[in-house]
């Protein structure tokens, strides 16, 4: 039975099972508390969904979910220091529970017990088992470049957040797909299927993380809500604003407001150009054309109501 739950389950109990060096602690205590922080675990359970749909047991991947969490939890410690952020999933970041190079160092201890454990499967899938998830590495990489790069940019236009946003978050989810399925010996036509899927819905799934940092709770969303704001990220909602009310968003950001001030009237200028329910459209909209690019994917039913109901879950989630 195909079920998040059960997938979750799974995972959790690996992530508690792993077997950390007592020394040096300083290195593997961040690993252990990161991994233990939870999350939405929802690239593991992509791919361990991916490989049950194409006839291979979840327990038979559990490796590669494993190290695709790893990976990402990774990226996240770096993303941390990068943006200075205080909260991650309702706890201190790594960075200030400990220091910076803590977490950059643990950081990097995490990126290779990720490929460890991505390559531990058959021989005769390791070449492309990790070709899929070395590319996938870089591309995440050049993603999060361009993110730092629209930093010092007023000319982002949103073709080039979505690519950056493809590059940054959906090529992972992409690639959590298309493990699965190779692993469970599926045909070149439903690898790519899957992939197409993982990355639109990872494009759906970052644009609900944006709107959710302007107007999610912050105690169902696990940090601070209005950060995009005050840091002035180049996100969907804030390049539209910008398209349409440049001149007002300058004076606004002239005014250097307290961070309270400066994301109520941010957000004011975004609910007068009725950016809450574009967005919505928007990730409904990815959501719709991921279920699609599975419709021709030979898979049964309990799996194709797998995917169809994570892909619409995406669209209402608050966490």
């Amino acid at each position: 039975m195909f079920s998040i739950d059960r997938f979750a389950e799974t995972i959790e109990k690996a992530i508690a099972s792993i077997d950390y060096p007592l020394h040096p602690a300083g290195l593997y205590a961040p690993v252990r508390y990161t991994l233990e922080g939870g999350g939405k675990r929802v690239r593991q359970v992509l791919l361990m969904a991916s490989a049950e749909a194409f006839g291979k047991e979840a327990g038979e991947v559990i490796s590669q979910a494993l190290g695709i969490e790893m990976f990402h939890n990774f990226t996240l410690l770096h993303d941390d220091v990068m943006d200075n952020a205080d909260v991650r999933r309702g706890r201190p970041t790594v960075h200030r529970r400990w220091n910076s190079s803590a977490a950059i160092l643990s950081g990097d201890a995490m990126l290779t017990m990720a490929t460890q454990l991505v390559a531990k499967c058959p021989a005769d899938e390791l070449e492309g088992v990790l070709a899929l998830f070395n590319a996938t590495a870089m591309e995440i990489y050049e993603g999060q470049q361009l993110d730092m790069d629209f930093e010092s940019r007023d000319d982002v236009t949103v073709e080039e957040y979505m690519e950056m946003i493809r590059l940054k978050t959906s090529v992972l989810l992409a690639c959590a797909c298309r493990m699965g399925a190779m692993l469970a010996g599926a045909d070149s036509g439903a690898c790519d299927a899957m992939y197409r899927y993982g990355e639109l819905l990872g494009l759906a799934f970052q644009l609900q993380d944006d709107y959710l940092d302007t107007y999610g709770d912050p105690a169902l969303f696990g940090k601070e809500i209005g950060g995009d704001i005050i840091n002035e990220k180049k996100t969907w909602l804030w390049i539209t604003a910008m398209s349409k009310r440049q001149d007002e968003m300058q004076r606004i950001l002239d005014k250097k407001l307290t961070d309270y001030l400066k994301i109520s009237e941010i957000k004011k200028i975004y609910d007068e150009l009725g950016l809450p329910d574009r967005s919505h459209e928007l990730i409904e909209s990815y959501a719709s054309q991921a279920v699609a690019a599975i419709d021709s994917v030979p898979m049964g039913a309990d799996a194709r109501a797998f995917f169809t109901s994570l892909a619409k879950k995406s669209t209402t989630r608050s966490n």
